[in-house]
């Protein structure tokens, strides 16, 4: 509560309600002067601080030591004491990944990187296919050059439309060297010949990516790795709507529960599970200064309650059997596997296309 001085009015300044006490009843605003000092600036600053900090404290008390709880306290009603869920979320999940892309920035290390794929590297091809202006002249480049032993087109002689003059052109599986080759290519076929807008641009960007890989092995994948890194907050996002589905979806007989409810719980195994991770990247920091056997130990401790938490947090929250509650358990893991993966494997296609 404010020590400034009250209002001797008693109409709302927000809303314009009468007040009859220190708040108003409508809109829940202090009736207080608007004129403020700069001690009450900075007292108000303080006060703000430690009322979010000794809610944090809390919050992360019985979340830690009462798997289910929090979620269990929200969904009844008893939620003044602790931090709001979607607020928490967002500041532990803006902590993790501040400290996450500080300890893992792929820019800044060595990443070796080896690929097999054999690109011929033909300057003189390349120059000629870029002065190709039309079909016709892309024909006659890609007829008369002989640079490969396997041709880029072959001519489907027995064609009506050869015997006629025409150009009938069926294109034959090949390593295209560049993005103007393929182009040249493309331009040269007859239009339901040639490929598809998609098939295109995957196209381009697979050459892109080859001749990327043979010049630069090591920062193709360092730049690889540090988009997809920086789409993981995006997957992350995702992902937590999807768990909550999977949730409802294993509870589907529970009428009392609704989604937005599996939503809560799943809000507040994220926040453990962001907490958890801090809590062993700090000790794997620690472990490559001092390399102490215990902290690996540590860790393997760290790992196991949490396997154990998940169970817990289960079992209070919704309250079923233990039986039911560990092949529910086994197979939100498992289901929740499947949804990961698809996502990372969307999320790594979507870094390679447009990165």
């Amino acid at each position: 509560m404010s020590h400034s001085k009250l209002r001797t009015d008693k109409t709302c300044l927000n809303c314009g309600a009468e007040i009859t006490g220190r708040y108003c009843s409508a809109c829940g605003q202090e009736n207080i002067e608007p004129k403020q000092t700069v001690w009450h600036l900075i007292n108000h600053f303080f006060s703000d601080i430690t009322h979010f900090d000794g809610k944090f404290f809390v919050t992360v008390k019985d979340l830690f030591a009462k798997p289910g709880f929090l979620s269990k306290e929200y969904m009844i009603g008893r939620r003044v004491s602790y931090l709001d869920p979607i607020r928490m979320y967002i500041f532990t999940s803006a902590i993790f990944f501040l400290i996450f892309f500080s300890l893992f920035d792929v820019r800044n290390k060595h990443v070796s990187a080896n690929t097999s794929t054999e690109i011929q590297k033909d300057p003189e091809l390349r120059e000629l296919m870029t002065k190709a202006k039309n079909a016709a002249d892309s024909l006659r480049i890609l007829k008369n050059y002989n640079a490969t032993a396997t041709p880029l087109i072959t001519l489907d002689e027995d064609s009506p439309a050869v015997k006629k003059g025409g150009v009938q052109i069926k294109p034959a599986k090949v390593n295209y060297q560049t993005v103007e080759s393929y182009d040249s290519v493309q331009q040269a076929l007859t239009p339901d010949q040639r490929d598809g807008w998609i098939k295109q641009k995957l196209t381009r960007r697979e050459i892109q990516l080859v001749q990327q890989l043979n010049e630069n092995p090591g920062g193709t994948v360092r730049e690889f790795l540090s988009n997809f890194m920086h789409n993981f907050p995006k997957v992350l996002f995702i992902s937590l709507p999807l768990f909550a589905l999977v949730l409802k979806l294993l509870y589907v007989r529970e009428k009392n529960f609704y989604y937005v409810d599996h939503g809560i719980f799943s809000v507040h195994l994220f926040i453990f599970s962001f907490l958890l991770l801090l809590i062993s990247f700090g000790l794997g920091e620690m472990s490559s200064v001092t390399h102490w056997r215990l902290i690996i130990w540590l860790q393997f401790a760290l790992w196991i309650y949490a396997l154990i938490y998940y169970y817990k947090a289960m079992r209070r929250f919704y309250g079923q059997s233990r039986g039911k509650t560990i092949l529910k358990y086994l197979l939100l893991f498992f289901l929740s596997l499947i949804v990961n993966v698809t996502i990372f494997m969307l999320a790594a296609f979507y870094t390679v296309v447009e990165s």
